[in-house]
């Protein structure tokens, strides 16, 4: 990738926002390789979210820019991303999973005052049942959210501590300041 000066400057800004916030402790944050083919400058950003040294969450944040604009965008900014996450069967069993899950997104949008347009996406719920040399094994869940955006503003780190409150939630943490008791997570979760 290019020196970031030698960038536009709504991507230098955006990309400089999204560096700068900081997500929570169990959420650890990488730069990783872009896409390169869905608008000429991109940037991504992959998580790991971590509850008692398990991995129980991962995300993918891409930030492309098309200096040009972009009709189905709405902007020449748009964030694009994906998070997944092993949930008990129960949960994944629950029909008003996927308007939950994609509460998780908006409702994190909101409260961080990330402003946007053109939001979409889709979240997938899936159960899974071993059999044959996979018996035995107790049936398994995840949930899958993609979704894309687009910021009315460079300033990126609000849209990014959303997204980070999507990965926790999604992984099941409990909000910041919130103690879960001793016992009271699902077997298997702690």
């Amino acid at each position: 990738m290019a020196p970031l000066t030698a960038l536009p400057e709504a991507f230098h800004r955006a990309v400089a926002g999204l560096r700068a916030a900081t997500p929570r402790q169990e959420i650890q944050v990488e730069e990783v390789g872009a896409p390169q083919r869905l608008a000429p400058y991109a940037f991504a950003l992959s998580a790991t979210v971590l509850r008692s040294a398990e991995e129980v969450a991962t995300g993918r944040l891409v930030l492309l820019h098309d200096p040009a604009g972009h009709d189905a965008w709405q902007g020449t900014l748009r964030l694009v991303t994906y998070v997944t996450a092993d949930l008990e069967v129960d949960l994944v069993a629950d029909p008003l999973l996927p308007s939950v899950g994609w509460t998780w997104l908006t409702d994190g949008l909101d409260a961080h005052g990330a402003t946007y347009t053109a939001l979409g996406g889709t979240v997938t719920q899936t159960c899974s049942t071993r059999f044959g040399e996979l018996a035995g094994q107790p049936a398994g869940g995840d949930i899958e959210i993609r979704a894309s955006w687009t910021p009315l503003t460079t300033a990126l780190g609000a849209h990014l501590l959303a997204w980070c409150d999507l990965l926790a939630s999604t992984a099941g943490l409990p909000p910041p300041g919130v103690a879960v008791l001793p016992g009271r997570w699902p077997a298997g979760a702690a």
